[in-house]
């Protein structure tokens, strides 16, 4: 990676994305789910590392249920033709389109950074 180039980067490795700080920290971690299959790196899922896409809101939340795993609805990302819930232990973000007639579909699940920004800390300095 050239510490040239602008920061933070995105790095995408099928369907997994991970942003990157310029202190070469990962500050978000996201899966693109709105395509047909969903591919991860088999090396991190063992396997294939392809998975069927197109989740509803109510297998999301089943299985989230079935996991003991508390969530609530997130209403900041829930307006017009998306909703998103949040797993509590965690801060995963589950957000989903609600195409017209039909039951919302997942569209993206992410992890919350941790509000790091090293930005401040290397103003001026040439990392």
């Amino acid at each position: 990676m050239s510490r040239n180039r602008k920061w933070p980067r995105l790095f995408a490795y099928g369907d997994l994305e991970l942003s990157v700080c310029r202190c070469r920290k990962v500050a978000l971690i996201c899966v693109q789910t709105w395509r047909d299959v969903v591919e991860l790196p088999p090396s991190v899922v063992g396997g294939t590392g392809t998975f069927p896409a197109g989740l509803k809101h109510a297998e999301v939340v089943s299985a989230l249920d079935r996991a003991g795993c508390s969530w609530e609805p997130h209403t900041p990302l829930t307006f017009g033709n998306q909703c998103s819930l949040t797993a509590i232990a965690s801060g995963a973000n589950f957000t989903f389109e609600i195409p017209e007639g039909e039951e919302p579909v997942l569209n993206v699940m992410g992890l919350p950074g941790d509000g790091h920004d090293c930005s401040e800390q290397t103003a001026g300095q040439d990392h």
